[in-house]
């Protein structure tokens, strides 16, 4: 069984085929998804779908290319559904450095609100950092010890990034990147320093499929059923079995979501 705790299932790509996305992703083995709240739409969206099926769940949050859409307004709604059973985090927010959609200011601005918020409701945070270490660990070292979980999803960064995120009690999450022989080969040796019980894995569909999938699907959307290509990866480069694997990371998004026990 495993939980993929990143899917940004709103995408306009998934609307033709929705529920044969989702009886794939089930054949394979995925028995919940985190719908990934990412804008004001996009997070009324993703609850939405939680509200509408019992295996998926939701966050809540503004992604740091849309940090300027963070009002006070946008704030006070995202409390609002983060106030229902279904939705388990707040973000996705942080710091993105790389393509600077946003301006910096109202991106730290932004993942600070977003972090008053988490504080306030004792949710646990939905994260996203690129390009921007260290002055996320920055950030989050000023509040960690008040936020009741927090994982960095989608981990791309170097060693001395995962060093401080692990120092910062953060769970990591793990994508299809890792498959990635242009730029991901660093993670298949720092994949083994996540401790067991800080390892989440994730498709960050309808991004990032892997590249090592034989054969190459003809539609180059990512989705969930590919889940198992990522957990095949790390298990092979932290010398677990696919079962441990799956068992110690399915274990870990439980606990970090406060996930109910799937409805057989």
């Amino acid at each position: 069984m495993y939980i993929d705790i990143g899917a940004n299932l709103t995408h306009d790509s998934f609307h033709p085929d929705f529920d044969e996305v989702l009886a794939r992703a089930a054949a394979k083995g995925v028995v919940q998804m985190v719908v990934t709240g990412a804008s004001r739409e996009g997070s009324q969206d993703a609850a939405r779908l939680a509200r509408d099926h019992d295996h998926l769940f939701a966050t809540t949050g503004i992604h740091p290319h849309h940090a300027e859409e963070t009002t006070q307004d946008v704030i006070s709604e995202l409390r609002d559904l983060a106030s229902e059973d279904k939705v388990v985090a707040v973000g996705e927010t942080g710091l993105d450095f790389f393509r600077d959609f946003s301006p910096r200011p109202a991106q730290v601005k932004s993942f600070e609100q977003h972090i008053e918020l988490a504080i306030e409701l004792g949710l646990p945070m939905f994260l996203h950092e690129r390009d921007a270490y260290p002055a996320f660990a920055d950030i989050l070292r000023a509040h960690h010890e008040h936020i009741a979980r927090q994982v960095v999803h989608c981990f791309t960064g170097e060693k001395e990034a995962l060093y401080a995120y692990l120092d910062l009690d953060c769970y990591i999450g793990i994508t299809g990147w890792i498959c990635d022989e242009r730029r991901g080969t660093h993670l298949l040796r720092l994949v083994k320093d996540i401790p067991a019980d800080r390892l989440l894995i994730e498709t960050d569909a309808p991004y990032l499929l892997p590249r090592n999938i034989q054969p190459k699907p003809k539609d180059r959307r990512n989705e969930p059923q590919y889940l198992h290509v990522v957990a095949e990866k790390i298990a092979e480069h932290r010398t677990e079995t696919l079962d441990e694997l799956a068992t110690l990371t399915t274990r870990n998004a439980r606990h970090f979501f406060n996930l109910p026990a799937p409805v057989a």
